[in-house]
């Protein structure tokens, strides 16, 4: 929430973001993705863990170590830089999602109605 971390680093098959693309970080909000970069995890830097909320290089690798430790392998490394969004933008996407939400749910009831309404008429039919 502070801004203090702006990257993260993942262990994927392939790369799964891409620059210039909006996600959530549960706790933190909406971030822009600035950029996407493979990278070998021995490549990692003590500023690579600074900006990813460790102490050092040594540290960061003892995690991943432990989040990736069966499948470390068979992954690619990718450093992801990002930037928080500023909270007008958090407060404006928050919004517009939840009226997403809203128009969804009343697609969803119109929809239960329409069905309701072709059951009725399937039995008024029926009993005529």
């Amino acid at each position: 929430m502070t801004g203090e971390k702006t990257q993260t680093v993942r262990l994927w098959r392939k790369c799964r973001v891409r620059v210039g693309q909006r996600s959530y970080i549960p706790g933190a909000g909406y971030i822009m993705i600035d950029s996407v970069d493979p990278i070998r995890l021995d490549e990692l830097t003590d500023t690579d863990a600074r900006l990813d909320g460790f102490p050092d290089a040594v540290a960061l690798r003892a995690e991943i170590q432990v989040l990736y430790a069966e499948e470390q392998r068979s992954l690619q490394a990718f450093r992801v830089r990002f930037t928080r969004l500023p909270e007008e933008e958090q407060q404006r996407i928050k919004m517009e999602r939840k009226k997403q939400k809203e128009l969804h749910q009343d697609k969803k009831r119109v929809e239960q109605y329409e069905n309701t309404m072709r059951k009725l008429r399937k039995i008024v039919t029926n009993d005529t």
